[in-house]
């Protein structure tokens, strides 16, 4: 995966996107957020916000900013703000592995179905921890390379063509864990068959 290749395959998605994986991922959506158990006037930070389709569910009483970058699937997002008079909400064109936040900006960082499309998800995940204050927490819901030796046999042979649908079928969490260091408090199956899974760690 890189740069070019998310955006090309956000700007083929964007149109078709919410009614595809919008009802499919919306049990992670509302998981989450329901974990992140927001207080009024908090910050949270979504990267990858992509069409907005969580924006919504967020507590009217906490600030919201969303970055994605992709402008085809963020029009959408500020076509939903608007619907909803989500006045909470701000939303910018931004690449997630090289925000221009201030240090220690907001109390909540949150990553839903972004880290296995990301081109370099280590740089992703030391900028929401850049971002995000001390004792602050972040929070990842993603697909990872399934422990069922059939399933994760076939992820491995579609990995080729990542490229193509977007995201890396064989992401491995031991990996992932193992190159950026974070150490994970909860681990939560989510959606169908729990075939994804969020994640909240504590930023140290």
């Amino acid at each position: 995966m890189d740069r070019e290749a998310v955006l090309k395959s956000y700007r083929r998605f964007a149109g078709g996107y919410d009614l595809c994986f919008g009802a499919l991922f919306h049990p992670g959506r509302r998981a989450i957020i329901d974990r992140m158990a927001c207080r009024p006037n908090e910050s949270v930070l979504e990267v990858g916000v992509g069409t907005g389709l969580s924006l919504p569910l967020y507590p009217t009483n906490v600030r919201v900013t969303g970055v994605d970058i992709s402008p085809d699937m963020l029009a959408r997002a500020q076509e939903r703000c608007e619907r909803h008079e989500l006045s909470h909400v701000t939303l910018h064109c931004v690449d997630a592995e090289g925000m221009d936040f201030p240090n220690h900006s907001f109390d909540k960082v949150v990553a839903m179905y972004v880290v296995s499309v990301a081109p370099d998800p280590v740089r992703l995940v030391n900028e929401m921890r850049r971002v995000c204050k001390p004792g602050g927490e972040l929070y990842i819901v993603n697909h990872f390379q399934h422990h069922h030796p059939v399933i994760g046999g076939f992820e491995r042979l579609t990995a080729p063509l990542s490229r193509l649908v977007g995201f890396r079928p064989d992401f491995s969490l031991p990996r992932f864990l193992d190159e950026t260091g974070l150490v994970i408090q909860e681990k939560t199956p989510v959606n169908l068959f729990g075939y994804w899974s969020m994640l909240k760690a504590l930023n140290v």
